[in-house]
């Protein structure tokens, strides 16, 4: 029987910390929400975004200065 190929080690992931503020009502809400759901509040948050930025994370930004129409036109 041969010999099985040694696997690849995973490359780590890298996290990046990102602080919001919400109000007490809301804080108090997440809390129940997530507490009814058996939950934490970072899967909540995290599971309520992932839809919205699953397709952007190789998206080139084009950075491009848009001309008003009652710009005037000097050149």
């Amino acid at each position: 029987m041969p010999r099985k190929a040694a696997k690849k080690a995973r490359k780590p992931v890298k996290f990046k910390t990102i602080t919001i503020k919400v109000t007490v009502r809301q804080k108090k809400s997440l809390m129940n929400f997530s507490k009814s759901r058996h939950t934490t509040p970072n899967k909540v948050i995290k599971k309520a975004i992932r839809p919205l930025l699953q397709n952007y994370a190789g998206m080139e930004v084009e950075n491009f200065s848009q001309v008003r129409v009652n710009q005037l036109e000097l050149f």
